[in-house]
């Protein structure tokens, strides 16, 4: 039986967006202040393009990169070929981090493919509805419990109102 948690971190429009061309479609500093502190000290594996977007490796995180391209690389991170071969890696790092819980930071495509396995959910909800052209389904309410909600108005450096809310996976008792 697996002790580690996965949990997904992702920034979500009203309308599921989550990306457009390759960069988040608005500002929030606020958020990105949380998530710092979210997967800080904690495995984070995310796809190549949430790793352009990003730019570098981020401090503080063992960084792994899930791409199909064999020639990709990534300075300061860690790169494979499939999300089976990145949570291997990331539960190597846990262990070594005494981590309990590994961070999936995007984009849609790793979100898709890791869903049946997440646990927790930290979801911030834009109070927008830009374009975009990469999604995340709102969590589905028979399979996921809803802990917590804290709406936060516009503050410096913020685009948006939003959200912060965190979501478990219902157990099977709960879906009984």
């Amino acid at each position: 039986m697996r002790s580690t948690t996965i949990t997904f971190i992702v920034a979500v429009a009203e309308n599921g967006v989550i990306g457009r061309n390759v960069d988040l479609p608005w500002h929030l500093r606020t958020d990105l202040k949380r998530f710092k502190t979210l997967t800080w000290g904690k495995p984070m594996i995310m796809g190549r393009k949430t790793w352009i977007s990003i730019g570098k490796a981020l401090p503080g995180r063992e960084t792994i990169v899930v791409t199909r391209d064999p020639d990709f690389t990534a300075e300061g991170a860690h790169v494979v070929h499939s999300v089976e071969a990145a949570m291997e890696r990331a539960q190597a790092f846990a262990v070594a981090l005494n981590a309990d819980e590994i961070t999936v930071v995007g984009g849609g495509d790793i979100f898709r493919q890791l869903m049946p396995i997440a646990d927790r959910i930290h979801l911030t909800l834009v109070h927008a509805q830009p374009e975009g052209d990469a999604f995340f389904p709102l969590p589905d309410d028979t399979e996921w419990i809803e802990e917590s909600r804290a709406h936060h108005e516009p503050g410096e450096g913020d685009d948006h109102a939003f959200d912060f809310v965190v979501y478990a996976r219902r157990s099977a008792a709960d879906m009984s």
